[in-house]
């Protein structure tokens, strides 16, 4: 750990290798949060925990997405022991992390069609951790719109690299005024919203990275993607792929 008395977590990248690893420890993250897209909860534990060690704790989550893809609303989940669907409806997203007693952030609030909107962050404040305020993909006029929406709520907040290239990893993180050495640890932090800084880099090379990042929304939100995921029902995270047994028949939008 960085600090006996803190922890720095960088709250969300999405992709986990050596040259992760490395970079996180390279910029003292103590803990990061890896919620790759589309990929089923037992593979994310199992890849989470073989890159965890004595310096760096890998945190499973999910980043869920809820509605269609036209209208979806993304929402980061942390602390989930059984696996959830992808684009299920927003209710049933959320009454199964209830179930589940996960903690719930919304990640790049506001943002084109794949977040929460300020209405509806409001109206379900209560049901929400906390707001992503600084995230590296992001532009500085957005993430002061975050952190708007987050201050006029009441909602605490989190910063996070939103990493899908290894170097942006570790570019921003949430440092945590406690000791969080497990994922029930974070969890219990969100939800009983303990004291928090959001803290990122600054200079000519973290806005290179960001670029970079945004850059990257082209693939990220290419309908040749979604395509590729959606047609046959057999992905991992299809709501009616037969691994979840049905569980998800009576909310799921495809």
């Amino acid at each position: 750990m960085s600090d006996a008395e803190s922890t720095r977590v960088d709250m969300h990248t999405k992709l986990l290798d050596e040259r992760v690893v490395a970079r996180a420890k390279q910029r003292e993250i103590d803990v990061l949060v890896y919620a790759p897209h589309f990929r089923r909860l037992p593979a994310i534990n199992e890849r989470a925990a073989a890159y965890s060690d004595s310096e760096l704790l890998v945190v499973p989550a999910r980043e869920v997405f809820t509605g269609d893809w036209n209208n979806r609303r993304h929402l980061l989940v942390i602390g989930l022991d059984e696996p959830v669907a992808d684009f299920i409806t927003f209710e049933g997203a959320m009454a199964e992390f209830e179930r589940q007693d996960a903690a719930v952030v919304v990640p790049h609030p506001a943002f084109m069609n794949v977040s929460l909107t300020h209405p509806e962050i409001r109206a379900h404040a209560n049901r929400i951790d906390a707001i992503e305020t600084y995230c590296a993909k992001l532009f500085p006029a957005q993430n002061r719109h975050s952190q708007r929406i987050a201050a006029a709520l009441g909602i605490p907040a989190f910063g996070s690299s939103y990493a899908h290239l290894p170097k942006t990893v570790g570019e921003a993180w949430t440092q945590f005024d406690r000791d969080i050495t497990s994922t029930a640890d974070l969890v219990d932090a969100l939800k009983n919203g303990a004291d928090r800084q959001v803290i990122h880099r600054s200079g000519l090379a973290h806005r290179g990275r960001r670029l970079l990042e945004y850059g990257h929304l082209g693939y990220e939100n290419s309908w040749k993607k979604i395509d590729r995921l959606l047609l046959s029902g057999d992905e991992p995270t299809h709501p009616r792929n037969l691994i979840y047994e049905g569980r998800f028949d009576d909310v799921s939008v495809y």
